[in-house]
C-alpha cells in the first residue's frame, strides 16, 4: 500500500467559498484522527471514504455529531441536563458551522423482547387509534389495543379529615382496559424450563447443585435460598416435600432474614424468568444464552397464537381485519388495506398511517410486519427502519449522518437507497454517509477520503474534492474504486452435499436444495428473499452433523474494559506465558483482578463527577494510564511489561509471540488469525468500544476460525470492509476452503458471488413473492442466463 500524500487535497469547489456555507472542522483528535482540519459543505451529499478503521466515524459520527448533539443538549435547563446522558466534548480544537445532527447508524433497534418494527415506529400506536375509532365491536381507546398495557381494575377507599372531628370515607374504583394476552403476558411465547438443567436433585443446598450461571455456593442468590429457612440444608432436592418443592420452585416473593439482614425470596422458576428470559435473546451474554437454549424452550402462546393480544382486543375488527391481523400482513399489504379505507372522521390519521406505511415500501422494507421483533433485524434493516421517521419530516437544514445505509441491500435496491439520500438533501440538508460501495459513493457531490492506512496508520485527509479527483488521486479508495472481480475460470468439485427438502421457515415455499460442500458457495437474492431463513434455519439443522461455525451479525457486546485480547481469549495464554516466565499468578496480569492499579481499579483513567455537568476522565498519575500496579510492570516477557505487550499491533505481537524468549504457540495462533482477517493494525489492549462495525464483525470471524467445525456460515462479511479489503477477504474464504471447509456465505457483494464455486439465488421479490430458488449453479452461468435480478447485476458488474 503507497502512502497517499495530503498534497492530494483538492479544493471543494466554490459553493464552499462562504463560511455559512460550511461546516468547519480543526484539530480532530478523537480516536486515532491526527489533527484533522477540513471544511465541509453545508446542503450538499458528502460521502467519507477510506479503509476500515482510518477514522470515517471517528470524524463523522464521534466529532460532528456528537459535539452537535453536546450542544443541543446545553440548551436545555440545568434541572432537565441531570436527566440526559452526559455526553464528553470530542477531541477537537474547533467546530464551526454545526446544525442540529440526526445520527442514523446500524445500532440495533433494542432487544426488549416487547418491541416490535411497529411499536419502534409510530405506525402501531397509529393503528391502536384507529381500531378504537372504527373497529367493531367498540372495546375501548387505543390502550385496550396494545400488548404492552394490562387491564387493571381495584377498589379502596381513604378518610378525609374535614375538621371539627368529623371524617369521612371516600370510596374510589378504578379501571384500564388494556390489550395484553395475561398468559404470555404479551410476549406471543410462553416458556417451558427443563428442570435437569437448573440443578441436581441428588444434591442438598449445602453441597452446590446449581447448574445455573451465577448460581454459586457463595453467591447471594444461593445464600438466601439456604438461608430462608424454608428448607434443611443438608436434604436432597429430590427428597423435599410436595410443599418444599412449591417453595423451591414457585413459591411468590417474601421478605426473608438472612444474617440479620432483611431479604426478598422468590421460586426459583419466576426468579429464572425475571433475570433471564426478560430480555431477548441475542442482548445475552454467551454463557448465559447457552444456558437459556439448553434450560428452556420457547413456544407460541396457546392463548393468543402469538399475537401477544387479548382476545377482546382480537374481537374488534375493520371489516374482517382485526389489529392482530394487520399486525402480521407484510406492511406493503397492509398500505393497501388502509389505502382502501374511506371514513372522514379519521382522515388526517388515515393520511399519516398511510404515509408511514408507503415508506417502508419506498425503502425496501415492504416485507416486513409490523409485528417483528425489532431485535431480530440485520443493521442494515434497522438503520432504514430508522430513517423512516426522517422522510416525511418538514425540517430543514439538518445534518444526517448515516453509517454504510447500503449494508443488507441487494445491488438492485442501492438506487432506490441513493434516491432516498439525495432527497434528503435536495429539502436543503447537509448529508453525510460513511460508505464503501462504488454505487453510492458515485452520487456524492463531495468526498473525503480518510487513511492512508488504518489504526495507527491513518487519521489523516488523504483527499478531499470530486469522485472524478478521487479516481484520479493515488489513495488506496482513488486506486481501487474501478476494481471489477472476474468470474473463475474453474470452478471446484464438491465432495459431497448438505440435503434441505421441504424448507418452509418464515417465507420459504417448501424448498428443496442441495448445498454443495468442499466449495464456496454464495447464497444471494433480494432483501428480504429467504436468505437467512435458509442458511440460518432450515440448512444450519440439516448441517449439525457436519459440525456448523455460524458467524451472523449479532453485534459484539463490551465495555471499555473488554479488547481483542479478553474477546478473543488471548489474553489468558498472554497471562499464563508472563506468570511462567516470572513463577508468579496470571492474575497479577490482568488489570481486572489482581493485577489492577488500586487508584484507577485497572481502568487507566479518573473519572471526576461534576454533578449536572459532564464527567472528566483524566488519565490515572499513579499508573500514568497504564492500567497495571507498579510491581507488576517490573515483571518482564521478552524484555516487554504487560502494558507494552498490550499497546502492541497485532502485526507486531504476531512476530513477538512467535519466536524468542516469548514464544508462545497458544497466543501465536491467536494472532494468526487476527492478522488473516485483517485485523493486523489493532492494538491487544483497544478498547472493544472503539472498534467500528466492520472491525467487530471481522474480530468475531476471527475468533471463530478457532472453533472446530467442517461448515463455517458467514452472514455478509463484506460488511465495513473497504474495496481494498475485499481482495483479502476472498483470499480468506480461499483458504478455508483449500483446508478441507465448507463455506457458505449470505453475500451481496459481486466480487464475493463472481469468486464463488456455487452460486444459490433466492427471489424473485422479497417476503411473499420471494422465498424460491430462482437458480443454482456456477456465477458464470448465472451471467449467461441473466434470467435472475442478481444475473442482471452480476453481468454488469464483471462487463459481460
Amino acid at each position: 500500500m503507497s502512502k497517499a500524500k495530503t498534497t492530494d487535497r483538492q479544493s471543494p469547489g466554490p459553493h464552499v467559498a462562504d463560511s455559512h456555507d460550511v461546516i468547519r472542522v480543526h484539530g480532530a483528535r478523537e480516536n486515532n484522527l491526527r489533527d484533522v482540519s477540513i471544511e465541509i459543505p453545508k446542503r450538499r451529499l458528502t460521502v467519507f471514504t477510506g479503509v476500515s478503521g482510518s477514522g470515517k466515524s471517528s470524524l463523522v459520527f464521534d466529532t460532528i455529531a456528537a459535539e452537535s448533539q453536546r450542544l443541543i443538549n446545553e440548551t436545555y435547563s440545568a434541572f432537565l441536563q441531570g436527566f440526559m446522558p452526559n455526553l464528553a466534548r470530542p477531541e477537537v480544537d474547533v467546530l464551526d458551522g454545526l446544525t442540529t445532527a440526526i445520527a442514523v447508524d446500524q445500532q440495533r433497534m433494542g432487544s426488549d423482547p416487547r418491541s416490535t418494527v411497529g411499536t419502534a415506529t409510530d405506525a402501531n400506536a397509529m393503528l391502536r387509534i384507529l381500531f378504537s375509532r372504527l373497529g367493531t365491536p367498540h372495546v375501548g381507546p387505543p390502550g385496550a389495543f396494545s400488548f404492552n398495557t394490562a387491564s387493571v381494575s381495584a377498589s379502596g377507599g381513604f378518610t378525609v379529615d374535614r375538621g371539627a372531628d368529623k371524617t369521612k370515607t371516600e370510596k374510589v374504583s378504578f379501571s384500564r382496559t388494556g390489550g395484553m394476552c395475561t398468559h404470555c403476558e404479551g410476549r406471543g411465547t410462553v416458556s417451558d424450563i427443563d428442570l435437569t438443567q437448573l440443578y441436581d436433585d441428588s444434591k442438598s443446598l449445602s453441597e452446590d447443585p446449581f447448574t445455573i450461571p451465577t448460581y454459586t455456593g457463595d453467591g447471594w442468590v444461593v445464600r438466601i435460598i439456604a438461608e430462608s429457612g424454608f428448607f434443611d440444608k443438608d436434604k436432597p432436592i429430590r427428597q423435599y416435600t410436595k410443599k418444599e418443592r412449591h417453595d423451591f420452585l414457585y413459591r411468590e416473593p417474601v421478605k426473608v432474614k438472612v444474617n440479620g439482614v432483611n431479604l426478598t425470596y422468590e421460586g426459583l422458576i419466576p426468579k429464572i424468568q425475571k433475570t433471564f428470559l426478560s430480555k431477548d435473546r441475542e442482548s445475552m451474554q454467551p454463557h448465559i444464552r447457552a444456558f437459556v437454549d439448553r434450560a428452556v424452550t420457547f413456544t407460541r402462546c396457546p392463548d393468543c397464537d402469538g399475537t401477544r393480544l387479548s382476545e377482546l382486543a382480537r374481537s374488534s375488527k375493520i371489516g374482517k381485519v382485526s389489529i392482530a391481523d394487520a399486525c402480521a400482513m407484510e406492511i406493503r399489504d397492509l398500505a393497501e388495506w388502509v389505502r382502501g379505507l374511506e371514513e372522514p372522521s379519521v382522515a388526517p390519521l388515515l393520511t399519516k398511517l398511510q404515509h408511514t406505511l408507503d415508506s417502508f415500501v419506498e425503502i425496501g422494507l415492504g416485507y416486513l410486519s409490523l409485528d417483528r421483533a425489532s431485535g431480530t433485524l440485520s443493521g442494515g434493516e434497522a438503520q432504514r427502519t430508522k430513517m423512516i421517521r426522517h422522510l416525511g419530516s418538514s425540517l430543514t437544514d439538518v445534518t444526517y449522518v448515516f453509517d454504510e445505509p447500503s449494508i443488507g441491500l441487494h445491488p438492485h435496491d442501492i438506487q432506490r437507497m441513493n434516491n432516498l439520500l439525495l432527497r434528503l438533501r435536495d429539502k436543503g440538508n447537509t448529508v453525510l454517509v460513511v460508505e464503501h460501495k462504488p454505487e453510492t459513493i458515485a452520487i456524492a457531490d463531495h468526498v473525503v477520503d480518510l487513511g492512508p492506512g488504518a489504526g495507527r496508520a491513518g487519521g489523516t485527509v488523504c483527499f478531499e474534492g470530486t469522485l472524478d479527483g478521487l479516481r484520479g488521486s493515488d489513495t488506496v479508495t482513488g486506486r481501487h474504486l474501478d476494481d471489477r472481480a472476474k468470474i473463475k475460470a474453474t470452478v471446484r468439485k464438491p465432495t459431497g452435499a448438505l440435503e434441505v427438502r421441504g424448507a418452509s421457515a418464515n417465507n420459504l415455499h417448501s424448498v428443496d436444495v442441495d448445498i454443495p460442500l468442499g466449495v464456496l458457495t454464495v447464497v444471494t437474492g433480494v432483501a428480504g428473499s429467504g436468505k437467512s431463513s435458509l442458511v440460518h434455519g432450515s440448512m444450519a439443522r440439516q448441517a449439525d452433523a457436519e459440525g456448523v461455525v455460524a458467524i451472523d451479525q449479532t453485534p459484539i457486546r463490551g465495555s471499555r474494559r473488554s479488547n481483542p485480547a479478553t474477546y478473543t481469549g488471548l489474553a489468558d495464554p498472554i497471562r499464563k506465558a508472563f506468570a511462567k516466565a516470572n513463577g508468579v499468578k496470571p492474575a497479577l496480569f490482568s488489570a481486572n483482578s489482581e493485577g489492577a492499579c488500586p487508584t484507577c481499579n485497572g481502568a487507566g483513567v479518573i473519572y471526576t463527577d461534576l454533578a449536572i455537568m459532564q464527567s472528566v476522565a483524566t488519565p490515572c498519575e499513579e499508573c500514568e494510564g497504564r492500567r497495571f500496579e507498579a510491581s507488576v510492570l517490573e515483571y518482564r516477557l521478552g524484555g516487554r511489561d504487560i502494558s507494552e505487550v498490550l499497546a502492541m499491533p497485532v502485526a507486531e505481537a504476531e512476530e513477538f509471540f512467535g519466536s524468542g524468549e516469548a514464544r508462545t504457540p497458544a497466543a501465536h495462533r491467536i494472532l494468526e488469525r487476527l492478522a488473516d482477517v485483517g485485523l493486523g493494525y489493532l492494538t491487544l489492549g483497544q478498547p472493544l468500544t472503539t472498534l467500528s462495525g466492520g472491525e467487530r464483525q471481522r474480530l468475531k470471524l476471527a475468533t471463530h476460525m478457532g472453533e472446530k467445525g467442517g461448515v463455517y456460515v458467514l452472514d455478509e462479511p463484506t460488511t465495513g470492509l473497504h474495496l481494498a479489503d475485499v481482495e483479502q477477504l476472498l483470499g480468506l474464504l480461499d483458504r478455508l476452503v483449500d483446508s478441507g471447509k465448507s463455506v457458505i456465505v449470505i453475500e451481496h457483494h459481486q466480487a464475493v458471488m463472481a469468486h464463488a464455486d456455487w452460486i444459490i439465488d433466492l427471489g424473485p421479490g422479497a417476503g411473499h413473492d420471494g422465498g424460491r430458488v430462482v437458480f443454482e449453479g456456477t456465477p458464470a452461468d448465472l451471467v449467461e442466463a441473466r434470467s435472475t435480478l442478481t444475473g442482471e447485476h452480476l453481468a454488469a458488474y464483471v462487463g459481460a
